[in-house]
C-alpha cells in the first residue's frame, strides 16, 4: 500500500509564520520531541519518500510505529494551527468566546458570562453569524434562569423568544438559498451551459422559484449575495450575458457595501468578480474586463484576501480569465509568452489545484499554441485534457476538447490517424447524448477533409462548409462550442490565408443573430 501523504500535504502547506509558531510552541513542551525530527525531515524532501525517511531515522526506536508517530505529529500541527489562527476569523473569535462563557458559566461567574455574552451577540449581529448568534441567544435563556433564581427581572423573555424565532427563520432562509445554488452549481460543474431541454427545465424551475423570482425575499445580506449569485447563473446557464452581468454587479454590491462579510466570505466575491469578467468578455468590452482582472489581481494584497486558499483561487480565475481574453482578441503570442510562467504557479499549488481547474488550463493552453502554429505543443496539452477523463468532471469540456483535436490532427496533417479519432469522437458524443448540430456538422466535415485528395478539394469543401456553419451558429445553444475554438474564425483564416489570430483581432467571429435565441 501507498504511504499517506497527507502529513506531507499539510507540512508543505504551512507559511514561515506556522512553521515559526509550532516550533516554538513545541518548544516549551517538555519531554522527548520525536515528532519535531519528523517534521524538519519532511519539510526537507521535495517530494515525500517515506523509505528515506525510514532510512534516516533506523536507528532510533520510535521508527518501528513510524505511522503513530506520523498521526501524533499530523494533530499537533492542526492544534498549533488552530491556536495561530484563533484570532483570525469571526468564527474562531465567536467559537472561543462561546467557550469562555461555557467556563464561566461553570465558575458561577454569572456577571462575566453577562459581559461576554454581550460582545459576542453583537459581533455575531454584524457579521450576520446566524449560527453563533443562536448559539448565544440559548446561552442568554440559560443566564436569564439564573437571574430569576436571584430575583432579576429585567430581561423581557418575550422578546428574547422572538429573536430566537427570527434568527432560525434567518437560517432557515439561508440554508434555503445554499440548496438552490448547489443545484445550479451542479448543474455548470457537470455540463456547462443548458444546450437541452433536461438542462434548461432544471434552469427553469431555478429561476421561477419564490425565493429566487419573489422580491425581498432574502432576509440578510449573506442570503442577498446567494440570491443575485443564483440569478446571475441562472442567466449566464442560458447565456444570456447582460441579465447576468446585472446580477453579479448587484452581488459585488452587496459585498462592497459589506466590508466585513466580504472579507469573511471572499471566495464568493472573487468568483462575483471573476463571473462579471466572462460577462464582459462574452459581451466584447474587452476594457472592462482587464479592469475587473486587475481589480481581482490587486486583492492578493488586501487583509482578509491572504489565506491560501483565497490566493490559490485568485491565481486560478485571473489567469484562465488572461488567457480566455487573449484568445477573444487574437493575442496568442502573448498569451503564449505567459504560458512558462503559469505552468511554474500550477506546480507550487501542485496537490491544492482542482481536477476541474487544471483541465481548464491544458484546455487553453492548447488553444493558445494553435493559436500561433505550434500545433504539436497544442496535441500534448490537448491529450493531457482527454487522458484525464473522469465521469464526476465536466464533460462538456471533454466533448468539445474531442472535436478540437480533430481541427490540432487536420492540421498536423495526420490523416489516417484523423479518420480514426472522427468515429471514437462521434461515439463519444453520441454515447454522452452531446452530439448536437454543430458537433455533428464539424465531425462530417472532417470526414470529407480527411479523404479529400488535393488542396484544391480541401478548399472547396471548406467553401461549402462556411455557409453551413454560419446558419448552425445562428442558434444560440450551438455558439457555445465558439467559447471553446473559434471554428468560424479559422475556418476564415484558413480561406484567406491569414494567421487565426490576426483573423480573430478583425472580428473574425460572425456576428450574433438580432434577436435573441433561448438557449
Amino acid at each position: 500500500m501507498k504511504p499517506s501523504e497527507e502529513l506531507f500535504d499539510l507540512i508543505k502547506s504551512l507559511t514561515k509564520s506556522e512553521k515559526r509558531f509550532f516550533k516554538l510552541s513545541s518548544s516549551l513542551q517538555s519531554g522527548n520531541k520525536n515528532y519535531l525530527k519528523i517534521f524538519s525531515a519532511i519539510d526537507k524532501q521535495p517530494e515525500y519518500d517515506e523509505e528515506a525517511l525510514k532510512k534516516e531515522f533506523k536507528k532510533e526506536t520510535f521508527v518501528k510505529h513510524f505511522p503513530s508517530e506520523k498521526n501524533h505529529l499530523y494533530k499537533l500541527i492542526l492544534k498549533s494551527l488552530r491556536a495561530y489562527h484563533s484570532d483570525n476569523s469571526v468564527s474562531s473569535i465567536l467559537k472561543q468566546e462561546i467557550k469562555n462563557i461555557e467556563i464561566l458559566y461553570m465558575k458561577s461567574l454569572y456577571k462575566e458570562c453577562n459581559k461576554f455574552l454581550e460582545r459576542a451577540k453583537k459581533m455575531a449581529i454584524t457579521h450576520e453569524k446566524f449560527y453563533y448568534l443562536y448559539e448565544l441567544l440559548s446561552w442568554e435563556k440559560v443566564l436569564l434562569e439564573e437571574a430569576y433564581e436571584e430575583g432579576e427581572f429585567t430581561v423581557d423573555l418575550d422578546k428574547l423568544i422572538a429573536d430566537e424565532k427570527h434568527v432560525i427563520e434567518k437560517l432557515r432562509n439561508l440554508a434555503a438559498y445554499h440548496v438552490l445554488y448547489s443545484k445550479i452549481n451542479y448543474l455548470f460543474r457537470s455540463g456547462g451551459y443548458s444546450r437541452n431541454d433536461k438542462d434548461r427545465k432544471v434552469v427553469e424551475e431555478i429561476s421561477n422559484h419564490p425565493l429566487i423570482k419573489e422580491k425581498n425575499t432574502a432576509l440578510s445580506s449573506r442570503a442577498a449575495t446567494i440570491c443575485y449569485f443564483i440569478q446571475g447563473f441562472c442567466a449566464m446557464a442560458n447565456r444570456d450575458w447582460k441579465v447576468s452581468k446585472v446580477k453579479f454587479i448587484r452581488v459585488k454590491e452587496i459585498f462592497d457595501k459589506n466590508d466585513l462579510i466580504k472579507k469573511d466570505i471572499p471566495k464568493r466575491y472573487i468568483r462575483a468578480l471573476s463571473n462579471l469578467v466572462k460577462c464582459d468578455t462574452e459581451l466584447c468590452d474587452y476594457a472592462e474586463a482587464k479592469r475587473l482582472m486587475d481589480e481581482m489581481d490587486h486583492l492578493k494584497s488586501v487583509k482578509g484576501f491572504n489565506a491560501l486558499d483565497v490566493q490559490l483561487l485568485i491565481f486560478k480565475e485571473s489567469k484562465l480569465a488572461f488567457l480566455k481574453l487573449c484568445q477573444r482578441q487574437g493575442r496568442f503570442h502573448e498569451g503564449a509568452e505567459q504560458i512558462e510562467s503559469i505552468i511554474d504557479e500550477i506546480e507550487l499549488y501542485r496537490g491544492r489545484i482542482n481536477k476541474e481547474q487544471e483541465i481548464k488550463f491544458y484546455y487553453n493552453f492548447a488553444y493558445i499554441y494553435f493559436g500561433i502554429g505550434e500545433y504539436n505543443k497544442a496535441l500534448f496539452w490537448i491529450n493531457k485534457v482527454l487522458n484525464d477523463n473522469e465521469t464526476n468532471l465536466r464533460q462538456d469540456i471533454y466533448g468539445y476538447a474531442r472535436v478540437f483535436n480533430l481541427v490540432i490532427h487536420y492540421e498536423l496533417e495526420n490523416k489516417e490517424l484523423l479518420e480514426y479519432i472522427i468515429k471514437s469522437t462521434h461515439r463519444y458524443l453520441n454515447k454522452r447524448n452531446r452530439a448536437y448540430e454543430i458537433e455533428g456538422l464539424m465531425i462530417n466535415s472532417f470526414k470529407k477533409l480527411a479523404k479529400a485528395y488535393s488542396p484544391e478539394q480541401e478548399r472547396k469543401l471548406m467553401k461549402k462548409l462556411q455557409p453551413e456553419l454560419d446558419e448552425v451558429l445562428k442558434n444560440d445553444a450551438d455558439r457555445v462550442i465558439l467559447e471553446y475554438f473559434d471554428y468560424s474564425a479559422w475556418l476564415k483564416s484558413k480561406l484567406e490565408k491569414r494567421p487565426l489570430g490576426e483573423v480573430i483581432a478583425e472580428g473574425g467571429r460572425i456576428k450574433k443573430p438580432t434577436a435573441k435565441q433561448s438557449a
